[in-house]
């Protein structure tokens, strides 16, 4: 008989719990940002609690006692961290005198990397667990008074999966790079225009000419003097851009340093002996994450040379098939990252907003198709002249 249960943290479910559905669910591939680790991290330092806005609400689904899907879910109370931005919907149930928060949110925090998020051992059909899920989540959401659920970054099936059960899709775009079998970065050259892959080539020859050296550090070769001139990197990267030092703290890195270091890649930079940049990506089995960057010092094009074109080097040389570098950005389709779509789902409780933002996500999927035929012009290869 199955049950379905609501956890307030991720170690009232457990790790072997957690990580044994993961270890049955072949969707998960590895995909780091769905490890215990990595959500057990979030709360224990902090980064998410109630207090944040970030209440866990995590998803047990057992047959007879046993653990068969997973989901992690949170109770917001604002909309800051999630990289889908539904802003506007919160200042219509404003304008209403109506209350948009608290929500239900499945999602990695801070994350915007598309995955997993409903798991579920492989001898039970996802679809099928999906439609009671549904009508659980929805009954959950009546209890705490939530406008709407939300689901973001799902993989595409999944996504459609959601919307068969009434969360309606939303689209929105984003850059990834695609490993084409090369068997070098000389070899991803050759498959760029002339005059483009000059341009590349001039990019990356201007930052030696500075004087600069790059180096790649697996997780567990990176020293704890590094580690905190990355994170002292992260901080200054969120004072410039918002004034304050990032989501997450030292104790978040600190834990993932120590609990999944094989899944972390550390590009710094240096110029002569002292490091003055930094980027930390994570990795599965064919694709790498770009996340957090930051710097003591501008260089012209070392955020290019650190994000990107050390990310396609690395990609290459361990043969994984994509490099997702992360959120926004259309400087990255010159540079090879072609334009992509992600998803998210979405549930009101109220069915005049709900009709309205259905009309909204209508319209904003036919310009975002036109957007990325548009974008797709821009690509540095031969066949996109």
């Amino acid at each position: 008989m199955l049950e379905l249960s609501f956890h307030s943290g991720i170690e009232s479910i457990g790790r072997e719990r957690w990580q044994g559905v993961l270890a049955q669910c072949p969707e998960v591939g590895g995909y780091p940002f769905l490890r215990y680790d990595f959500l057990f991290a979030l709360e224990s330092s902090g980064a998410v609690s109630a207090e944040n806005g970030w209440q866990p609400q995590h998803v047990l689904i057992e047959d007879g006692g046993e653990a068969i899907g997973v989901l992690p879910l949170y109770i917001k109370s604002h909309s800051y961290g999630e990289y889908v931005f539904d802003w506007s919907w919160a200042d219509a149930y404003r304008r209403y005198g109506r209350n948009y928060y608290p929500k239900l949110l499945s999602a990695i925090p801070f994350t915007p990397a598309t995955g997993p998020r409903l798991c579920v051992v492989e001898r039970f059909d996802r679809d099928v667990l999906s439609v009671a899920l549904v009508e659980q989540l929805q009954q959950r959401a009546e209890k705490l008074d939530a406008s709407s659920i939300h689901v973001l970054f799902p993989e595409e099936s999944m996504s459609a999966c959601w919307q068969r059960h009434g969360l309606m899709q939303r689209c929105g775009p984003q850059y990834h790079w695609f490993n084409r079998d090369y068997r070098s970065y000389d070899d991803f050259l050759a498959a760029c225009a002339s005059r483009k892959r000059k341009n590349l080539r001039k990019e990356r020859r201007r930052v030696v000419e500075q004087g600069l050296r790059l180096e790649r550090l697996e997780g567990g070769e990176v020293s704890e003097a590094q580690w905190q001139f990355f994170f002292h990197c992260y901080q200054l990267t969120y004072a410039k851009r918002s004034g304050h030092g990032g989501y997450l703290n030292e104790a978040f890195f600190r834990h993932l340093a120590s609990s999944m270091p094989e899944q972390m890649l550390l590009v710094l930079a240096y110029d002569g002996d002292q490091p003055v940049a930094a980027a930390l990506n994570f990795r599965d089995e064919d694709t790498l994450y770009g996340r957090y960057w930051g710097c003591v010092r501008e260089y012209e094009f070392l955020h290019f040379e650190a994000c990107y074109y050390q990310g396609i080097e690395y990609c290459i040389e361990k043969g994984l098939g994509r490099f997702d570098p992360g959120a926004q950005g259309e400087h990255k389709i010159p540079r090879g990252f072609e334009p992509v779509m992600t998803y998210s789902n979405h549930w009101l409780t109220d069915p005049a907003f709900s009709d309205a933002v259905a009309q909204f996500l209508k319209d904003e999927r036919e310009h975002i198709l036109g957007y990325l035929d548009d974008a797709a012009e821009m690509l540095p290869y031969k066949n996109s002249e």
